[in-house]
């Protein structure tokens, strides 16, 4: 696990001063071919240690996306710093942003920044997490809800697979100030509830991790562990809180032997899942996300209406439907990881390296 840690601590390092660097380049002549009429637009996106996916994908999708537009684009990593989310903000608002991505910290934090965004004239876009009560002009994700649902009925196939009689099951949720956690656990809950009443499975240990700390997650489950060794199979929100319920499981030697599930199709979760260590994981193609949210601001960066935000999400706390983009996730097992390759949200050499590489073989990964 401390390797797996230290790992991604780099790549947030690394992404820092990729991100440092692309808003030097935006406020340059990196910016547009379409002249001075074209605004430019502002992206805030969370930290670097709750999935490596802020530093690896949603950047880099993001900025080509932007360039190949020819639109001016400063993408900034809070790096999960409540005041630092808050100083970017102000100073792409100050900076005459015509166009705000956010990905919040939380909810709080999130409206306060889309606040003032408004009362600027600028447009803002919530990114993969809906701020409640944040009015956001548009929203661009996944369906959450779906997600969740994956994952509980995975998990209940690995278990189903294992021939177990009424398998404990514990639960390590994501963040309580993130709502797609929220929304995830409201998907796999309406799969596993349903089992935990009928006896079909046994409801274990249910607890959130702060910030989708995968440290934190470690050590919430080593403690569930402790107290209930009987536990069978886990959901764990993402590919990281898996990774971290995994560490624990093999200082036990109960890895493999312990179905838990995740999400993001890390490279990480899907090496895991090559060697049996995690059951399964949902992939969101990222690059689908980045570009249906950058599709939206580079029309309004331009001067026209956006047409692609066709649905809508009801805004729990303010009861107001907000014109959205959401997108279909998948799920991974072993049969089909495959998938992710093709796809091109990771390659062969990033995921079959000397240790997985007769998994990827035995996976029809070529």
């Amino acid at each position: 696990m401390r390797k797996g840690l230290f790992a991604l601590a780099t790549v947030g390092l690394l992404a820092t001063g990729s991100i440092a660097a692309c808003g030097d380049d935006s406020s340059g002549d990196s910016g547009s071919s379409s002249g001075s009429s074209t605004g430019k637009v502002g992206v805030i996106l969370p930290d670097t240690k709750s999935s490596a996916r802020w530093a690896t994908a949603d950047f880099k999708y993001l900025t080509d996306a932007f360039k190949a537009a020819g639109v001016q684009a400063d993408i900034q990593n809070a790096q999960g710093d409540k005041t630092q989310f808050q100083t970017i903000a102000d100073g792409m608002i100050s900076s005459g942003v015509k166009v705000l991505i956010i990905v919040n910290l939380d909810s709080g934090t999130g409206k306060a920044v889309l606040d003032k965004a408004k009362a600027a004239g600028i447009a803002t876009i919530d990114y993969d997490r809906l701020t409640l009560n944040g009015g956001a002009d548009y929203y661009v994700s996944f369906d959450n809800v779906k997600v969740g649902e994956l994952q509980g009925q995975g998990l209940v196939d690995c278990l189903k697979a294992k021939n177990l009689t009424k398998p404990v099951v514990a639960e390590l949720n994501g963040s309580p100030t993130d709502n797609n956690a929220t929304l995830f656990a409201q998907g796999y809950d309406s799969v596993l509830n349903p089992l935990y009443t009928d006896g079909t499975l046994t409801k274990g240990p249910n607890q959130a991790v702060p910030d989708w700390d995968n440290a934190q997650g470690g050590t919430i489950f080593e403690q569930m562990l402790t107290q209930n060794k009987d536990i069978k199979g886990v959901l764990a929100a993402n590919d990281g809180l898996g990774n971290a319920v995994i560490s624990v499981l093999k200082k036990n030697k109960l890895n493999g032997q312990v179905p838990v599930t995740g999400q993001d199709a890390t490279v990480q979760g899907l090496q895991n899942i090559l060697v049996g260590d995690q059951c399964m994981t949902v992939y969101k193609a990222i690059k689908k996300e980045a570009d249906a949210a950058s599709e939206l601001a580079i029309a309004i960066a331009k001067g026209q209406k956006p047409t692609s935000a066709t649905g809508k999400v009801n805004d729990p706390e303010s009861k107001k439907d907000v014109a959205s983009v959401l997108l279909v996730p998948q799920s991974i097992t072993k049969d089909n990881v495959k998938d992710v390759v093709n796809d091109g949200f990771v390659t062969k050499a990033e995921l079959c390296t000397a240790d997985f590489a007769k998994a990827c073989t035995d996976a029809g990964i070529s």
